[in-house]
């Protein structure tokens, strides 16, 4: 993987795959850029696709104490290497960062998000709230394991599939970074979708949704479209949380090709 610096001198890591526009994948919790490989390989014969390790996670360092703004200014890094202004797709809390990074007045061309989770209303705050003091204690006792386990369930993996999880090869790997959850968490605030804040994005933004995904994950993506000048909704027929690669790229590369030329002639 091609390394560059972030602001703060963290080594970030990422790879670059494909010609053409450039799109930035940003992935979610526990994600790191061998989880976007696939998506990657479907959008490569149209775009320049890079894909990159979010600090604290593979091959990318992790220094000093977490702040929302280090991700920007590392996801900033990424797009002056992939040659910006870019366009980006975010996964999960990753499209959470992508927002947030265009709001804080990182240049995108095209800006597109599959199912940010925050959790608007009285009910899903006080669920953030708790869960967020668990996760932090979890994380201060050590107990990485708990922090893995306490996210999979709070995503609905049902507690048996998490107990076969712990037992298979690739629970090590979900421990090692298991102290970016509470990155992750942080990104999200209290878990309201922060509409003041997002009124001021300017990018075309398509947010996405499953249609197998919860009634609270339909609700906030229809919520956060709407809180978003220049976004339009779709949702994506017998998806759900876990989003099939060749489902979601046709939907991109018609999103980012049609999109980018009008972006740019418009220039």
């Amino acid at each position: 993987m091609d390394k560059t610096l972030s602001r703060d001198g963290t080594s970030i890591a990422y790879r670059r795959r494909g010609d053409g526009p450039p799109v930035i994948l940003v992935g979610g919790a526990l994600s790191t850029a061998a989880d976007g490989a696939p998506l990657a390989a479907l959008l490569a014969p149209r775009f320049t696709v890079v894909t990159y390790d979010r600090r604290g996670r593979g091959a990318s360092g992790d220094g000093g104490a977490y702040a929302l703004r280090r991700e920007i200014e590392d996801l900033a890094a990424v797009a002056v290497a992939a040659g910006g202004p870019v366009s980006l797709f975010g996964m999960l809390s990753g499209g959470a960062l992508a927002l947030e990074a265009h709001a804080a007045g990182l240049p995108v061309d095209l800006l597109a998000v599959y199912e940010p989770p925050y959790t608007p209303g009285a009910a899903g705050l006080l669920h953030k709230s708790r869960c967020t003091a668990l996760l932090h204690r979890l994380l201060a006792g050590g107990d990485r394991g708990g922090a893995v386990e306490l996210y999979l369930s709070r995503t609905g993996v049902p507690e048996a599939t998490i107990a076969r999880m712990r037992r298979a090869p690739l629970w090590p790997g979900l421990e090692a970074v298991a102290h970016t959850l509470a990155y992750d968490d942080a990104l999200l605030g209290d878990g309201s979708v922060p509409a003041g804040r997002f009124a001021s994005l300017t990018a075309r933004t398509l947010v996405v949704t499953g249609g197998f995904s919860t009634a609270q994950a339909q609700e906030t993506t229809l919520a956060l479209a709407a809180a978003i000048p220049r976004a339009r909704h779709r949702t994506l027929t017998g998806q759900t949380r876990e989003l099939a690669p060749h489902v979601i790229a046709p939907v991109l590369a018609d999103f980012f090709a049609r999109e980018v030329f009008a972006v740019r002639v418009s220039r």
